[in-house]
């Protein structure tokens, strides 16, 4: 495929319509429509932009127990979550078309395969003829997110080949796995998709060693959401009193494949950061580094990906 070598890039620093698919789906096309009006080729969006990343929500949940009201939550969450085809994409890569650019956003995606009650976080593909381009689901949940996001397996760990470089996406911590990133690496990842929720100063560090390591353009993509962007009915909005305004600052930032910041890391407000990369910058990186070429030694360390989708087992539970 013919590379285009100089093209721009668009990450969108901002708030989910929390709890509103519907809302969300107005706004993602929105904001897929400004970037491209500024000849964005790849527009990029945080984690579970779609219907939200519940930040501060318990869902009722302790050890031992689940209340009523937190189940409710649940279901609210999953009514609102969406199916991966379904209305939502086709309105999303509609945009994209519009846009010709290439979009990935951040999605909580119902399993429609198996149970349909199970959640996954996911990062959505779309490319400029409108097409759904695949997904990745998150492989492991952190935390408290592993008691409402089920685990993503080896079948959805696609790099695309694109007339912008090879494109993929790794979710928040899952960049802290290594063996994550060196399958990432292998696949020959050149612009590398980090949507996340982590607004701490560590992820910024954590943005520029991938860039180094994997000597590729990371676009790092979180969101900026407030107190007052959850709705009122939700359970978990009475625990909400001692949470301060600010529920994620944001931290989205654009880093080259030396590992220096293109765009500084953007907080405090919704902001679309732009940039215009080079694809001759990875060549020129790779000079003296590269990851998977002669700074690889296969007969020492080999890598095995399980890549077949793991149905009806406990870890896609």
């Amino acid at each position: 495929m013919e590379k285009t070598k100089k093209f721009k890039v668009a990450v969108i620093q901002a708030g989910s319509e929390i709890m509103d698919k519907e809302k969300g789906v107005l706004k993602t096309v929105r904001l897929i429509e400004e970037a491209g009006a500024q000849d964005a080729k790849i527009i990029v969006f945080p984690e579970a932009f779609i219907p939200a990343y519940p930040r501060g929500m318990s869902f009722g949940a302790v050890v031992g127990s689940r209340s009523p009201e937190g189940r409710k939550d649940f279901r609210r969450y999953w009514d609102n979550s969406i199916t991966a085809p379904g209305p939502e994409t086709r309105a999303i890569g509609k945009a994209a078309k519009q846009a010709d650019a290439y979009v990935v956003i951040g999605v909580i995606e119902k399993d429609t395969a198996g149970s349909q009650g199970t959640l996954y976080c996911t990062a959505l593909f779309f490319g400029p003829a409108g097409e759904l381009l695949g997904k990745h689901r998150k492989l492991k949940p952190t935390g408290s997110e592993r008691l409402i996001w089920g685990q993503g397996d080896g079948s959805t760990l696609p790099v695309f080949d694109t007339p912008y470089g090879r494109l993929g996406a790794l979710i928040c911590w899952e960049n802290y796995m290594p063996l994550a990133r060196a399958a990432m690496y292998e696949k020959g990842i050149q612009i590398y998709v980090m949507p996340t929720a982590d607004a701490r100063d560590t992820w910024t560090a954590t943005v520029r060693h991938v860039a180094a390591e994997g000597r590729c353009f990371v676009l790092s993509c979180n969101q900026y959401s407030t107190k007052s962007m959850y709705p009122e009915e939700i359970a978990s909005r009475t625990e909400f009193k001692e949470l301060p305004e600010e529920m994620s600052r944001g931290g989205s930032c654009i880093a080259g494949p030396l590992g220096e910041l293109i765009v500084e890391p953007v907080y405090g407000e919704e902001a679309i950061l732009y940039a215009e990369l080079d694809l001759d910058q990875i060549v020129e990186s790779q000079f003296d580094f590269d990851v998977s070429g002669h700074y690889s030694r296969p007969d020492v360390f080999q890598l095995t990906v399980n890549e077949k989708e793991q149905t009806n087992t406990i870890w896609n539970k």
